[in-house]
């Protein structure tokens, strides 16, 4: 493998493209217009312009990508996330002409992309699921006797989802045809496809995943589990690892169910395996990510191992080279995405102009980034920014590094989750591990965060006048 094709941007393409340099390989970036200026663009060895600025007249057009690599000599692609990455037409295209995958087979792609299929193949399993029913709806009154026959509170989810969308809590009847409809309208919308399924809500529960990482020899091993509870709109903001509640015995057992839902679709490369775990200790399959994970990071510094390379090594037909018995976790990890919305008006897209755009550094903090001071945000693509990531010896350690990092991240033009991220760092739930998916909705109100700046606004002022003060007496002294 000499040279690979990034389909992806910003921070996950340079992300790979470090790897594939260390490798001594190759690497190929893909542009749209928007993205002419880029980081990744200039750090890639070439790069190529694939279309407009909308993803899908550039990001998402598998065979223009296709075209290009094989006019590049490319032997490989790495689909990053987001975008085709969970494509198996995509996959399956690449192979067909003879292009590497970095990623699983399209047939594991294809079972894991239906949250039901996925659900059919690992019943044989005996790995624990949320109660609820096993086809997809879309009729709504049948829907309703379902959720009746389940009891509420229930989960309305779309059967081709992910990342929130076509997702819905409903607590009692009166409100089940109104956000049934919602959730199918979404669902249509995202992924062209609207059909739903029920399960029973989980109301106090944590997001616990589990990373793993199969080569075409049947090993299939697991790197631990991240805690991803710190959501908003079912959408992962906060992540760590390990978790802080996870007993060892626990985190085997869930380890284990991992590696056997890999199994149960002859599994290929990086996966992530996402369980509802309870406050009674029991835990339940949600779905599998065929993917590298956003927040892979934190996996990568407790198990001390590059995963993009463990990828490429494992899509070249490589052996995994380390055994289960050999991993052992080292340290905590916290990961903060840095997006470009507004915290105090309710998590919007802010599209803008990076004035100030200066990252932290030192000893413990990573930041996976894709952007430069003085360039636009795009409106045509998710907002995320960054990744800061900071690890220590304890969680403690890597907590108080965070909250240093945060400080030191200077981003003006445009708001971000920095100061989400600093109100969830220093609030007494986290800090203690008491916390679940309900965190934002219990504990955070844009009003909390406006009052956190009044009183940084105030406090700064009070320095100020303090300096100022202590100058003008050091000017009055005598010679």
């Amino acid at each position: 493998m000499k040279k690979i094709l990034v389909a992806n941007r910003g921070e996950i393409a340079i992300r790979v493209m470090k790897t594939a340099q260390k490798m001594g390989i190759k690497t190929v970036a893909v542009y749209s217009t928007a993205d002419r200026n880029a980081p990744h663009v200039k750090f890639a060895d070439e790069a190529v312009c694939i279309g407009e600025a909308p993803s899908s007249q550039s990001y998402l057009m598998g065979s223009k990508i296709i075209e290009v690599a094989k006019a590049l000599n490319v032997d490989a692609i790495h689909p990053g996330y987001g975008f085709l990455s969970e494509n198996a037409a995509f996959a399956e295209e690449a192979e067909r002409n003879n292009i590497i995958f970095i990623g699983p087979k399209s047939k594991a792609i294809e079972i894991m992309g239906s949250k039901l299929a996925a659900k059919e193949a690992v019943m044989h399993y005996n790995i624990p699921m949320v109660p609820g029913v096993d086809h997809a709806i879309t009729d709504i009154e049948e829907a309703k006797k379902s959720a009746t026959i389940i009891g509420f509170p229930i989960l309305i989810k779309a059967s081709a989802g992910g990342g929130g969308k076509g997702m819905r809590v409903v607590d009692n009847e009166k409100d089940f045809i109104s956000q049934m409809d919602r959730a199918i309208s979404e669902a249509v919308a995202a992924f062209g496809d609207g059909s739903v399924f029920i399960e029973k809500y989980v109301a106090s529960s944590r997001h616990i995943e589990i990373q793993i990482m199969a080569d075409s020899h049947g090993n299939v091993l697991y790197f631990f589990e991240r805690d991803c509870s710190i959501q908003r709109r079912h959408q992962k903001v906060v992540e760590e690892a390990p978790s802080a509640v996870l007993t060892p015995e626990i985190r085997k057992k869930m380890g284990e169910a991992a590696v056997m839902v890999a199994k149960s679709c002859d599994y290929l490369g990086a996966g992530t395996v996402e369980f509802l775990y309870d406050e009674n200790d029991n835990f339940y399959f949600l779905e599998m990510n065929t993917r590298l994970q956003v927040e892979h990071p934190v996996t990568e510094i407790i198990s001390g191992v590059d995963l993009v390379e463990l990828q490429i090594r494992v899509a070249r037909g490589e052996v995994l080279q380390m055994k289960q018995e050999d991993l052992k976790i080292h340290g905590h990890a916290l990961e903060l995405r840095v997006y470009a919305e507004d915290p105090a008006n309710d998590f919007l897209p802010c599209v803008g102009h990076l004035d100030v755009y200066q990252l932290p550094v030192g000893k413990g903090v990573r930041v996976d980034n894709g952007f430069e001071q003085g360039m636009d945000i795009p409106i045509y693509y998710d907002p995320m920014l960054s990744k800061l990531i900071t690890y220590g010896d304890t969680r403690e350690e890597a907590l108080q590094l965070m909250l240093k990092a945060i400080e030191d991240y200077k981003i003006e033009g445009v708001q971000t989750t920095l100061p989400f991220g600093k109100f969830v760092f220093e609030h007494e739930a986290f800090r203690s591990g008491h916390f679940d998916t309900n965190f934002v909705k219990k504990y955070y109100s844009p009003e909390v965060l406006k009052i956190q700046k009044a009183k940084e606004a105030e406090i700064a002022a009070l320095l100020a006048l303090k300096h100022y003060l202590e100058e003008q007496k050091l000017l009055r002294l005598p010679n």
